[in-house]
């Protein structure tokens, strides 16, 4: 497995902190490991994202570009170069308490409810040295959960359950705060911290990380959380709040087809109530992001996707009103800015004509 050391970097939080603000007083963490496991029911688009962030970049955090943070030991099977038993080693190891490192575990997936059946299991990793079955995702949680220094819920499926977790599956998978409990606290009494998304936005996962690596070294206060455990100051405003598009909602000037610059939402977009900085951020070095190239939000950093936001192409009822609504305004708004546009587009009189007035 890749095992590339680090030392790290700075970043801010906000005021708005769900526990205390205090720093650490525990002695500074000069050394963490990272492990991340892909075995919840997913399909792996965090661990794919995430080699696109940037600010952070993975590389940054293992390779100690970065000032102040811990050493860190970075373990994900689509980056390791073992594989089998030697990548599941450090898992095992963490699990029976040997590790003499703190850790990370960040968890990739829906949680799966393996009681709900007679027989068989829904996800694993690994098998057990003396039985030689499978060991399911559950267990592995069971057993990591209580020695992690923290664990981060990586992308919607892990935090809420998202799209396996649709009303009528048979797996009755759910998020890991379901499965933990929402009041759940690791060994450093660190709530669970979710950063949702389907994939997750690739900096906010690093970002996120970067930011519980300076408090390990107590850089930073206790990471802010909402009431969904998401960290407040990438998902305290709405997506609408940031929408390259906004100016266009407030005027009235809604699209009726794609491909058009106009507010998208009467095309099904549910950024007005969505908590998403993706339209300010971007995907990938501040490029794309879902309404930046005309694509509709279907709200996919909430707790209640999939199923509150369906069908995803439909108008929101909620829109339905308040788009009727700023219609009305909007026209008359527009049509006054126009006519100051025009006033201002004008060189002032005594200005005109000027240089011929002077030429010999």
């Amino acid at each position: 497995m890749r095992r590339l050391s680090s030392a790290g970097g700075g970043l801010m939080g906000d005021s708005n902190i769900r526990q205390t603000g205090q720093l650490r007083s525990a002695a500074p963490i000069a050394e963490i490991d990272i492990l991340w496991m892909t075995a919840g029911l997913g399909c792996d688009g965090e661990t794919i994202a995430m080699t696109g962030a940037t600010q952070p970049s993975i590389e940054d955090l293992v390779l100690g570009h970065l000032p102040w943070i811990p050493k860190v030991k970075f373990y994900n099977p689509f980056l390791a170069y073992e594989n089998g038993d030697d990548f599941v080693r450090p898992f095992r190891e963490a699990a029976e308490g040997t590790f003499d490192r703190p850790f990370i575990l960040v968890v990739e997936g829906s949680i799966p409810n393996e009681k709900n059946k007679a027989e068989g299991y829904w996800a694993s990793f690994g098998t057990d040295a003396q039985t030689k079955q499978p060991i399911t995702t559950c267990e592995w949680i069971d057993r990591l959960a209580p020695k992690a220094w923290a664990i981060l819920a990586a992308g919607t499926c892990a935090t809420y359950g998202g799209i396996h977790a649709m009303e009528g599956n048979p797996t009755g998978c759910m998020g890991l705060p379901d499965y933990l409990g929402w009041e759940w606290k690791s060994k450093a009494q660190i709530p669970i911290v979710c950063v949702p998304g389907c994939p997750a936005q690739p900096d906010n996962m690093l970002e996120t990380l970067l930011y519980l690596l300076y408090y390990a070294v107590g850089r930073a206060p206790m990471i802010p959380l909402d009431d969904a455990l998401r960290p407040t100051w990438l998902f305290g405003s709405t997506l609408h709040e940031g929408c390259d598009r906004g100016g266009y909602y407030e005027q009235g000037q809604f699209a009726e087809e794609y491909g058009s610059p106009l507010c998208i939402v009467k095309l099904g977009c549910w950024g007005p109530v969505v908590q998403c900085n993706v339209g300010k951020r971007g995907w990938m070095s501040g490029i794309g992001g879902c309404p930046n190239v005309g694509g509709i939000c279907i709200g996919c950093t909430m707790p209640g996707f999939p199923d509150k936001f369906m069908p995803f192409m439909n108008q929101p009822p909620g829109s339905l009103l308040s788009s009727q609504a700023v219609q009305t305004y909007g026209r008359a708004i527009q049509a006054l800015r126009r006519f100051t546009q025009a006033s201002l587009n004008k060189e002032p009189s005594w200005r005109s004509g000027a240089g011929r007035s002077t030429r010999t």
